[in-house]
Order: structure tokens, then C-alpha cells, then sequence
């Protein structure tokens, strides 16, 4: 079969090209924007990549056009597709039908660390050799792909794994289906990291995304297992009612006697995880911050429900090497370290620059930290986090904001941090008053949800000159 993707250098449809080129059919796909590390990851698959939308696509003619949610009425290759009565699909309802179907799935659904946590399970039940499939938004270092099929177990030559961990996203399907993502995927296993407001260009309020995270709750079946995080608002999803198993994880003292909990915490992050009171080991791994530990002991409660014990899964995460764009060094020049990060809500941005304070401070440096900013999600150029950030900046020593292309002021939601804090609507001004207030022993960490510019190589290349 040959499927053609729209919008095809997205994370999660990057994902499905790889997939379906690995089942065996032929891949094409077009996008407008095309960036590392996904378009280098198709490329190199072999997936032939179209710039742009253009409606002569259609001549290609090929058996089912797989619909990213990027695309909205009024593309020109949608508006052909339609006007034509060619056959399409969304890209969760493919990968339901084509890849999902019979197996054991195990889904990452939450606001923040959904692809970091998905990457850490599937590494754990490849380390316990069950040779799991995934899909995930970004490219773990692990495995050095963003989706596989499932594989043949080594201890179990005659069959497939019947696995499957997917980051289970709560957007919208596509244009024709509103839907999250996440309700196509019915998984047996599911993990409800956290929940925050976010996505304010399709969700009007907090209430509106417990609702989605409900649904989800509702696909696991009987024998299933939930592993939800104790916060307030997975709690609140919860109370509207579950009918699977159900597992808690969390820091509070609850956790101690009815749950999963991080304890004994020392200064180099590693850490005890106990399970209903009783310590089932140590994780040594060199992931920083509360969220990362948050997202292990998620992990090696889901784990467990496919049968590996928690001392594995604990061997395991000493051995995760964490996810591309997640405080991914980029280089180090004149001992100035330039490091990449996908986060941009606040949250996200407060807790990875939290865990890199922590980190240096446990080293004994007394280092400066620049964080780089590019407000660039929905939701933040709507400006419904605008007065969250500075807050979430309260960590770095400088701030660079790259405010282009927003319906806000930058310079004005930033005004309670002006004393440390700069904006350019100019990419190169930025770079360069970057590398001008550079100074030996400084950690420049760089945080947007895209492709920046390839302001990282430019930062990098001026600190050298």
C-alpha cells in the first residue's frame, strides 16, 4: 500500500511514516516546515519528503492520504483531497487500526514529560527483553529512532512482542475528528503523568482537558491498570470514575503507605523507590529534577503490570540515556556548555531549569545559567501563560526572549525580571548579545518546542569567534 502523510515532519507523524515503512509499505509525505531531528530521522529511513502543500500531490495517486492535525480546511492539498473524494484518515485512527490493534498498549498521557516518560518505558521492557514497539515525540537515545514496530523477544523466537508503548497526546486528532489523540489508542496499561491547563487554542479551561483525560480513564479495560500521578487534578479525573486497577504515585506522605514514592533523595539524584512503605531499590542514573523522578516511578509501576519486577526496571534507568532536546549538550566552547531543551510551558521551563540548578549546585559550581527562550507553542503565543513566566525564570542568572511573531509584548510580560532579562524580535541581535554577555564556566540552556532558527549552531559558532 502506499500511504501519503500531510504533515509528515511532525513528531507524532514522523512516527506513523516510520511505522508504516517498516510494515512494509510505501511512505511519502509533505510539510511545511522541515527540521532535525525528524526530517534527518525520514531521511534516513528512506521516506521521500515534499516541501510544502501543493494540490498536484494528488498525481502521485496513492492508496490513502494519512491527515496530520497541522492540516486545516484550506490547505491547498486538503481542499483537492476533498474536492477529488479521495479516501483519508487521521493519523491516530491509522495507527489504531494498523498497528494498535490486539496488542497490549501502554500509554503516557500528560501535560508535561509524556515523550521523556514514554522513552524511559519502553527502554525498560527493551532492558527486561520484551522487545517492545513504540511511538514516540522524540528520538530516545537508546534506541536512536522515534518508533519501531514490536520485535522479536530473544527468548521467544517464534513470535512478535505483543507491546506497544505510545505517547498518548490529549490535542485534537484532526480537523474532521476533535477528538484527543489519545482516545483511539484503548490501552491496557495507562499512565497519568499530571495535569495542567494547556493548549488554550482548542481547550477553553482546565475542566475542559479533565474531561478528555476521563475519556481516556474510560478505554482501559477491567484487568487494565491506571498509575496515576496524586495530584489534585488526576485526582478529580479519577473521582468521575474508574474501572480498572489503579495505582498511585507521588511525593506525599500517602504514597508511603498506599503507593509508589521517591525517598532518601541525596545530592548527586539518586534516589529509593518504595512501593507501599517497602524499598524495592536504588535508581544512580544522571536525569535531573523532582519531575524525571516523578516520571521513573511512574514507569516502573507500568512495568510492572507486564510482568517486570521492580529491581529490573530500577537496572534499567541507571542505563537511560534520556531523549534528544531534553538538556541535549550541544557543544562546549571556551567552557561555556549550550545545551537543548524542548520545553516552553512554565511549568516545563521552572523544573528543567530548577533540575539544572540542582545539578550544578551538587557539583560545587558556581556557575551562571542564560536561559534562552522562544515562546513559540499555541498556547503561548495566545499569551494565556504571559504572566507565568517570569516566575518560571526565577532560576537563570540571564534571560534571552526571542519575542517575533507573538500577539503580545515580550519586554512587557518579562518587566518584573528586567534587571536580568533581554528580548529580540531579531534572531542574530540575539545571538550575539548572548555571545557578548558569555563568560567562561556559564550554562547557556536554549528552551522552544521547534526549531529555533538553528539558533543553537549560531550561538556556538559565535561563542568561538
Amino acid at each position: 500500500m502506499h500511504i501519503h502523510i500531510l504533515g509528515i515532519c511532525g513528531t507524532f507523524m514522523g512516527g506513523i511514516a516510520v511505522l508504516a515503512k517498516q510494515a512494509g509499505h510505501r511512505v511519502t509525505g509533505c510539510d511545511a516546515n522541515v527540521y532535525p531531528p525528524m526530517s534527518t530521522q525520514l531521511e534516513a529511513q528512506g521516506i521521500e519528503l515534499i516541501i510544502g502543500f501543493s494540490p498536484e500531490q494528488t498525481q502521485l495517486n496513492p492508496d490513502i492520504y494519512v491527515i496530520g492535525n497541522v492540516v486545516s480546511r484550506g490547505n491547498p492539498l486538503m481542499e483537492e483531497i476533498l474536492n477529488q473524494g479521495l479516501p483519508y484518515i487521521s493519523g491516530p485512527q491509522w495507527l489504531a487500526e494498523n498497528v494498535l490493534q490486539g496488542k497490549w498498549v501502554l500509554a503516557v498521557a500528560g501535560t508535561h514529560g509524556k515523550t521523556t516518560t514514554a522513552s524511559m518505558l519502553a527502554w525498560i521492557l527493551e532492558y527486561a527483553g520484551l522487545a517492545p514497539g513504540f511511538l514516540i515525540g522524540g528520538v530516545p537515545e537508546n534506541f536512536g529512532v522515534s518508533a519501531r514496530l514490536p520485535q522479536t523477544p530473544k527468548q521467544d523466537s517464534k513470535s512478535t512482542s505483543p507491546f506497544f508503548v505510545i505517547e498518548a497526546d490529549e490535542y485534537d486528532t484532526a480537523f474532521f475528528d476533535k477528538r484527543s489523540k489519545f482516545v483511539h489508542y484503548r490501552p491496557r496499561t495507562a499512565i497519568l503523568n499530571n495535569l495542567e491547563f494547556d493548549h488554550a487554542d482548542i481547550f477553553d479551561d482546565l475542566a475542559a482537558i479533565e474531561k478528555q483525560f476521563h475519556h481516556l480513564v474510560r478505554t482501559v479495560p477491567q484487568q487494565g491498570l491506571v498509575v496515576s500521578n496524586q495530584q489534585d487534578s488526576l485526582v478529580r479525573v479519577i473521582a468521575k470514575g474508574c474501572w480498572s486497577n489503579l495505582e498511585y504515585f507521588g511525593a506525599n506522605e500517602s504514597a508511603k503507605k498506599s503507593g509508589w514514592q521517591v525517598h532518601n533523595l541525596d545530592a548527586q539524584g539518586r534516589f529509593d523507590v518504595l512501593l507501599n512503605g517497602e524499598r524495592q531499590g536504588n535508581v544512580s542514573w544522571d536525569l535531573l529534577g523532582e519531575h524525571n523522578r516523578m516520571n521513573a516511578i511512574a514507569c516502573i509501576a507500568a512495568a510492572r503490570h507486564v510482568g517486570v519486577v521492580p529491581c529490573i526496571a530500577i537496572e534499567a534507568l541507571g542505563e537511560f540515556k534520556n531523549v534528544k532536546r531534553r538538556m541535549e549538550i550541544k557543544g562546549v566552547v571556551n567552557n561555556i556548555t549550550v545545551y537543548d531543551d524542548f520545553a516552553h510551558h512554565p511549568t516545563a521551563i521552572e523544573t528543567t531549569l530548577a533540575g539544572l540548578r540542582a545539578k550544578l549546585d551538587a557539583d560545587s559550581r558556581d556557575a551562571r545559567i542564560m536561559a534562552v527562550l522562544e515562546p513559540r507553542s499555541n498556547t503561548m503565543k495566545l499569551g494565556v501563560m504571559k504572566a507565568a513566566l517570569p516566575a518560571s525564570l526565577k532560576q537563570a542568572d540571564l534571560v534571552f526572549c526571542y519575542g517575533a511573531n507573538l500577539g503580545w509584548d515580550a519586554a512587557e510580560a518579562l518587566q518584573s525580571i528586567a534587571h536580568k532579562s533581554y528580548t529580540f524580535d531579531d534572531l542574530e541581535k540575539l545571538v550575539q548579545a548572548i555571545a557578548n554577555n558569555a563568560k567562561s564556566g556559564d550554562h547557556i540552556l536554549v528552551m522552544s518546542n521547534g526549531g529555533f532558527g538553528g539558533v543553537h549552531q549560531k550561538i556556538l559558532d559565535a561563542l568561538k569567534n
